[in-house]
């Protein structure tokens, strides 16, 4: 079985070298990135399965590498940081950054990390590569899914339509979706979504919850008898009216 792929960026050698030594002991392959141009051409060479990014390079820093790989690619990214501020955190995640983890990490947590973003991904490539599902086929209520006025999200399949129309979202805002809409109009606090959702012990700020409720209302025209509603000062629900 061919091993994963993955690229470390980092411009200390020593925090690189550690990490590559990490992962090369749960089997990964691992190449590295000391500036975010090397990172760019690597990106393309390496074809790495998941990216851990540090935002803080000599050349373009984190953010513009993620910026740049997500014009072309969707590889799962795991940006790296001494940096705690909420903004920062925020902004890696807004710019298309699947997780983020602050400088000094344990070890375990960070290949837990890694596992559970390679599993979501491997998850979604697979349905992504089977046997096509046309928009017929999924509203004949196959597998496991929920359904309100115009919109399906089909958990078998990973997929979600709104009024006939596929909408095109990573897992884990479809997770996120899918857990709030089976369970209409009951209130989750941010603290309770994460524990729920994200596979593994999360010590990532609370507002990762809401950048992605931020991301589910973008692509969602809540034009319907549902919507994502805000319980200030509780957290979120999935409101039917």
């Amino acid at each position: 079985m061919e091993k994963q792929r993955i690229l470390i960026v980092d411009d200390d050698e020593n925090i690189a070298e550690l990490i590559s030594l990490y992962l090369l002991k749960e089997c990964f392959a691992t190449e590295i990135a000391y500036t975010g141009k090397d990172a760019l051409a690597l990106a393309a060479t390496f074809n790495p399965d998941l990216i851990l990014l540090d935002i803080m390079l000599p050349d373009i820093d984190g953010y513009e590498v993620c910026t740049e790989i997500r014009k072309t690619r969707q590889t799962p990214i795991i940006m790296l940081s001494a940096k705690g501020e909420v903004f920062d955190k925020v902004l890696g995640l807004k710019l298309g950054a699947d997780d983020y983890m602050i400088k000094p990490f344990d070890s375990n947590e960070l290949v837990a990390r890694v596992k559970a973003v390679l599993r979501r991904t491997v998850m979604t490539q697979a349905v992504t590569t089977a046997a096509p599902v046309s928009i017929a086929e999924v509203t004949d209520h196959q597998g496991e899914f929920v359904e309100y006025d115009g919109l399906l999200i089909n958990m078998t399949n990973y997929t979600v339509t709104l009024d006939g129309e596929s909408v095109e979202m990573p897992p884990k805002e479809l997770e996120l979706l899918y857990f709030l809409a089976k369970r209409p109009n009951q209130v989750f606090t941010r603290d309770q979504l994460l524990d729920r959702l994200w596979d593994y012990e999360y010590a990532g700020d609370s507002r990762t919850v809401d950048v992605h409720i931020k991301r589910l209302r973008e692509k969602l025209n809540e034009n319907h008898n549902w919507s994502i509603s805000t319980v200030w000062g509780k957290g979120y629900k999935f409101e039917v009216k």
